[in-house]
């Protein structure tokens, strides 16, 4: 499974560090933990049951980055089912 365009854009965004947001995109609810510098690395992707939890696939984010903090290549790792 590949993350669409509306995904990715939300998901390059900077956000506050080391936090973890829950936000929606067209059908889809989403929950991700950002790392120390404010970027998304752990992503839950899929809708939410009745208890409040993300049932659908999980991803992992894959960062290379200059000593500057430029990335230089990214990319989502399909992980699996979250439940």
């Amino acid at each position: 499974m590949e993350l669409e365009e509306p995904v990715l854009k939300i998901l390059r965004k900077k956000y506050q560090p080391s936090s973890f947001i829950e936000t929606h995109c067209n059908h889809y609810d989403l929950a991700f933990k950002t790392d120390k510098e404010g970027d998304a690395i752990v992503l839950v992707l899929g809708r939410k049951d009745d208890s409040g939890q993300i049932k659908g696939e999980r991803f992992t984010r894959r960062l290379r980055q200059m000593a500057n903090g430029r990335i230089v290549k990214e990319y989502w790792e399909h992980k699996g089912k979250a439940s």
